[in-house]
């Protein structure tokens, strides 16, 4: 039960990181003019990425190894659903990272706030996953 109580945990950091990306980060970031917000947007999504990638993994792996050991599916599901993240942002959200990635602050164009804001809408995708997935490991205690 151990181990399940640390995916929750983990699934819990990751959905409260997610959400204050899309409650607090991103449309305080939005108020800023083009150069700015795009100089802003690339550090703090290299940071991003790392934190809640490496909590993505560890929440599954953590959900996974709670289900080996009691055999409840709640867990295997739950973990499914937290690193379902993964495949999620590389279809998703990449293809917009990139675009992003690629467009530098000296010469923002027209074409980067709406790319901005459709990738905060689906950032958002992200944080209801963690937070099902939270709620699932909830379920599983039970």
């Amino acid at each position: 039960m151990l181990v399940g109580q640390f995916a929750l945990v983990v699934a819990a950091l990751f959905t409260g990181a997610a959400a204050y990306i899309n409650i607090a980060e991103h449309p305080a970031r939005l108020l800023l003019n083009d150069g700015p917000l795009l100089t802003q947007w690339k550090p703090s999504y290299k940071r991003g990425f790392a934190m809640q990638s490496s909590l993505a993994v560890l929440g599954f792996v953590l959900g996974l190894g709670d289900w080996y050991l009691t055999g409840e599916p709640l867990w295997a599901l739950g973990a499914i659903v937290l690193v379902a993240n993964w495949p999620f942002t590389l279809l998703a959200i990449m293809p917009i990272n990139n675009q992003l990635a690629a467009i530098s602050p000296d010469s923002v164009g027209a074409e980067m706030r709406p790319l901005m804001e459709q990738w905060g809408r689906r950032h958002a995708v992200r944080t209801a996953l963690g937070a099902a997935s939270t709620l699932i490991f909830i379920w599983a205690m039970q």
